[in-house]
């Protein structure tokens, strides 16, 4: 766990306050080129909704992505994602498809175009045309992890916070913060994944993820529900390179699983040699590592995928936004 995340400064976070300043007056610089015209913002032809972090790492921002691409189709959209694509190599707008490269599109793209179609570039708006191009039927946009990306134009902003909050509440590179907490009296909605650990002058929404039961990964259709598969391998060996290593640990446990915890960096790029090394009958990864491994896992491997819960009035409200305001 990195030191910023600690509630206060220590010895080795206190001396880069001075590099924080300095990091929020380029942010603060570049959010006002972009306020006042200077550099231009780009409207595609369907609204967007935005969600981000005000954080670095993973805080759950994939699995609100496609719960709220999935709640919206069922209110007759048809949305699509677009995203950067965390280390991916895209450069020009590429869509995501089963036989993407991870490496080439980000692993958490390859989750989300399950649920609807992707495209990923650095140039979130051209994603987006390209998106509009290839998916004319599509009528709204998500776009992942796009809260700083000020070259789009948005209708709603979602920030995602997890139990680990704003850290110290310093911006990097002291603490964890992209943008100081200001910003999020301007953003649509705050949903917390978990209990809320931070207080906000903003209406906050929860979601809870939900495991949705374990399949192995070299044989999908071999499933097995959480009380059953706790039965069976009571001692597993836990894999998580996510944004808090811990959280999936702790639902391991929460499930019944007595495991030995492997934790690795965020968007960590496995290898079979990593796979290797870990001495266990069993091992249960999160869906979004997995992903990385299809190509040389092993029959020892096993999924837990999670969806994402939500508040009811989420979706109302990025409903009645959309909407704008109704005349008597």
């Amino acid at each position: 766990m990195r030191d910023w995340w600690q509630p206060r400064l220590n010895f080795r976070t206190a001396p880069l306050l001075p590099l924080s300043f300095v990091f929020g007056a380029l942010a603060a610089l570049r959010r006002g080129l972009f306020r006042l015209g200077i550099k231009r913002t780009h409207r595609l032809p369907v609204p967007v909704i935005v969600v981000g972090n005000l954080t670095v790492g993973g805080a759950g921002k994939t699995p609100l992505v496609i719960a709220l691409a999935e709640a919206l189709r069922a209110r007759g959209f048809a949305p699509g994602v677009i995203s950067r694509g965390y280390g991916a190599g895209a450069q020009a707008p590429r869509e995501v498809t089963a036989a993407s490269d991870p490496r080439e599109v980000g692993d958490e793209p390859l989750l989300i175009h399950r649920a609807c179609p992707v495209f990923v570039a650095r140039d979130r708006p051209a994603a987006g045309r390209a998106l509009l191009a290839a998916h004319p039927q599509v009528n709204l946009i998500i776009a992942d992890d796009g809260l700083q990306h000020y070259a789009l134009a948005r209708d709603v902003e979602i920030a995602v916070f997890d139990a680990r909050g704003a850290g110290n509440g310093h911006l990097m590179p002291a603490g964890p913060l992209r943008e100081p907490l200001s910003r999020l009296s301007s953003v649509d909605a705050v949903v917390f994944n978990g209990n809320p650990s931070l207080q906000v002058q903003r209406p906050v929404t929860r979601m809870e993820l939900e495991p949705r039961g374990f399949y192995q990964l070299s044989n999908p259709a071999q499933r097995m529900l959480p009380a059953d598969f706790a039965r069976s391998f009571p001692r597993v060996a836990a894999v998580a390179g996510i944004g808090s290593p811990q959280r999936f640990f702790e639902t391991l446990r929460s499930l019944g699983l007595h495991c030995e915890p492997h934790a690795f960096p965020d968007h960590h790029p496995y290898s079979a040699e990593d796979i290797r090394a870990i001495k266990s009958d069993v091992i249960v990864m999160t869906e979004k590592d997995a992903i990385k491994c299809a190509s040389f896992g092993d029959a020892r491997i096993w999924v837990l995928p999670v969806s994402a819960r939500l508040a009811p009035g989420l979706i109302e409200d990025i409903l009645e936004k959309l909407r704008g305001p109704q005349t008597a």
